[in-house]
């Protein structure tokens, strides 16, 4: 590897990823409903466990859910009540194709999905919830079935990694074969059951043309969410004639226009779904803020 991929922004390291649960635990210290994905409700599973609360027996009441203590103490037959348990299951989806491996200012598209990606895992990890991973890439996609805990989601780390190391050597050795986003995506549907949550980190280059059946085939039973990984300092270089090699080897010149003048919004629509725009040349803390920045419907999307 040559040493110009072993640059911060460029390669991914574990420890990086490990040390975002820290951000993210500060950014969402707020008790609000925030943009961060995982505060949503799927299916219920039985009465659960753990007691919620007592109150007095009223005719169709579950006679093997009656309190004998507190009945006894009152007088009047009392039921408990149980808090419901939630099995809530996230699967991470990172785009690594060659299109996401180029940034301006601060790191790679593919970097700055991987470590938004990181903190929606150990958001979600934190508060209960079980996490996996789907990772693209030009070769095969890497896949780190669904666990709970701070352990599978090091697990998912460990995936990210893998995968975006495979990304950057498929590119050294010229295998930059880009296959329709839409087509990563088939497999999604069989990772995890119904009622779990996607969250699909990409740029959205050569989505295919089937990329909006695809997302409502599985909004059908999942809840797809989409961040849009950019990086706005692409946009905003001066006016000028600027050198660049293509693929090939040929060099050529390319005549920019000057930096736009409109900044771009908040939220994009991308192939007829919203999607979260996060920009890859922002510092860690500001994506952790964005995450969390409290939106209509409490979700990224």
């Amino acid at each position: 590897m040559t040493a110009a991929l072993q640059i911060p922004g460029v390669m991914l390291r574990a420890e990086d990823l490990i040390a975002l649960r820290r951000v993210i635990m500060a950014a969402a210290t707020s008790p609000v409903l925030a943009a961060l994905p995982g505060g949503f409700a799927t299916r219920r599973k039985g009465h659960g466990l753990e007691v919620a609360d007592m109150r007095e027996y009223v005719a169709g009441d579950d006679i093997r859910h009656l309190d004998r203590g507190t009945t006894a103490r009152t007088g009047r037959l009392h039921v408990r009540q149980f808090q419901q348990e939630r099995d809530r299951i996230c699967l991470l989806i990172a785009d690594f194709r060659p299109s996401m491996f180029w940034g301006v200012r601060r790191a790679f598209r593919s970097v700055a999905a991987a470590e938004a990606l990181a903190m929606i895992g150990w958001n979600v990890v934190e508060a209960g919830a079980r996490v996996g991973l789907l990772a693209l890439t030009p070769t095969e996609p890497v896949i780190v079935p669904v666990r709970g805990r701070a352990r599978g989601m090091l697990d998912v780390i460990g995936g990210l990694v893998q995968a975006h190391q495979a990304g950057l050597d498929a590119l050294a050795t010229d295998q930059d074969h880009e296959a329709p986003l839409e087509q990563g995506l088939t497999r999604a549907s069989r990772l995890v059951p119904p009622g779990s949550e996607l969250i699909i980190a990409s740029g959205f280059d050569a989505m295919g043309q089937g990329l909006a059946d695809r997302l409502d085939a599985l909004a059908r039973r999942r809840h797809p969410q989409l961040l849009m990984i950019t990086d706005v300092a692409a946009s905003a270089l001066p006016r000028g004639r600027y050198p660049m090699r293509l693929r090939d080897g040929r060099r050529v010149r390319v005549h920019l226009g000057g930096p736009a003048e409109v900044d771009p919004p908040d939220v994009q629509t991308v192939a007829g779904r919203p999607a979260l725009v996060l920009d890859a040349g922002d510092s860690i803390e500001t994506t952790a803020k964005r995450l969390v920045r409290p939106r209509p419907g409490g979700q990224v999307a």
